[in-house]
């Protein structure tokens, strides 16, 4: 049997406490990690509390940022809700600040989100009335890009496509395969059993995964509340952020074992990875195969294929232009292509670094956000929420 976690101790002892003395729970507290976020932290307080949550609800913590991170968030919080904790990471600092707000005695969800996050205009008033009853003990919302440059209209295509489609899909059978960091909340009697020291890349996904393992229980998906987050501003930056992404994806495939049991995550993950399989093995075995066994040998078929595909990928760029009302997003689908064929060949490389390799083991304690944040004026603020 699994040793439980200090921390799951401290935070049931706490639980348990709070339940003995019969308080009152308020119901919706707001948490936001954050390292080295003082261009952006204030529109993202300020934001949340336009979307219809309190100010006396919402919590900073500030994972020993080297700039004005702090003072900003307390110039609108306060000092008593602002933490500022030794470099930590940003599952552990979340952690720290539960405890230190004693967020699970007092609220009973949290929801934590990215300090880089601009909230939709009725986020809150959509996202907490959601919550009622005890049917669920997770929720999340949806994420999209702010409007910017060619990057963040290429991720238009692929965050609505993704959570439009697929999200609304796993939502169905119950199974939600990430809980993205800007969007998610939890029930806080189930936080005692979540570990939160726990090393990894993409902390938001591997606490998905040990929620799926433990079997918490029901998922809600608001697609309606929508929070918009920061996008990479360089090629260089969106290839870092991906590889990122895809090497914490396999750390939680290896460490959670994805593949050895029959629970929905599994199943979803291993039709992920099979449907990524085929499609190379389209490319590189069977259309090379196709060629050579004709006389001559038919070079036009490559042009051919990528010509269908690009077909699809247009069809889909302008179902997700109009789902985001972003036509502006249908001015890049020339590179639609070149940057999916770019993020897969990421994810191969991640595949063998992680699973083959066996690199990217343990933690690097560090955002990965530093030089990539940008202020947002009123209007900026203004367009995002609309």
């Amino acid at each position: 049997m699994k040793t439980e976690t200090t921390s799951a101790r401290l935070l049931k002892t706490q639980a348990q406490h709070s339940s003995s003395a019969r308080v009152y729970k308020k119901k919706l507290a707001l948490l936001l990690p954050a390292h080295n976020e003082e261009l952006i932290i204030q529109a993202t307080i300020l934001s949340a509390i336009a979307a219809g949550q309190p100010k006396d609800r919402i919590f900073v913590v500030d994972d020993n940022s080297s700039d004005k991170t702090r003072r900003k968030a307390m110039e609108i919080l306060g000092h008593k809700q602002v933490l500022t904790v030794q470099r930590s990471g940003k599952a552990l600092a979340v952690y720290k600040a539960i405890r230190r707000f004693k967020i699970v005695e007092r609220y009973r969800w949290l929801h934590v989100a990215d300090a880089d996050s601009v909230f939709g205009s009725d986020y809150f008033r959509i996202y907490s009335p959601a919550l009622k009853g005890k049917e669920y003990v997770a929720a999340v919302g949806f994420v999209q890009s702010l409007r910017g440059n060619w990057i963040s209209k290429y991720r238009v295509f692929s965050y609505t496509y993704g959570q439009q489609i697929l999200r609304r899909m796993q939502s169905k059978v119950g199974m939600i395969s990430v809980f993205p960091g800007p969007v998610t909340s939890f029930r806080t009697d189930i936080i005692e059993k979540l570990d939160f020291s726990a090393e990894s890349l993409t902390e938001d996904f591997d606490i998905t995964l040990q929620f799926h393992r433990q079997k918490l229980g029901k998922i809600r998906y608001i697609p309606n509340a929508v929070n918009f987050t920061q996008d990479p501003q360089t090629l260089r930056d969106f290839c870092k952020q991906t590889a990122r992404w895809h090497r914490g994806f396999f750390q939680g495939v290896r460490r959670h074992k994805i593949g050895r049991r029959a629970q929905p995550i599994d199943l979803y993950i291993g039709y992920q990875l099979t449907e990524t399989v085929l499609y190379l093995a389209q490319i590189f075995i069977l259309l090379p195969l196709l060629i050579f066994s004709t006389h001559p040998h038919r070079w036009s078929i490559i042009p051919l294929f990528m010509l269908t595909e690009y077909f699809m990928i247009c069809i889909i760029a302008i179902f997700t232009a109009a789902a985001a009302k972003r036509p502006i997003s249908l001015s890049v689908v020339p590179v639609f292509y070149l940057m999916r064929m770019l993020e897969l060949g990421i994810f191969t490389m991640a595949f063998f670094e992680v699973i083959v390799l066996r690199r990217f083991q343990q933690q690097t304690i560090g955002w990965q956000t530093e030089n990539r944040r940008y202020s947002l004026d009123s209007n900026a603020l203004q367009d995002a929420a609309s």
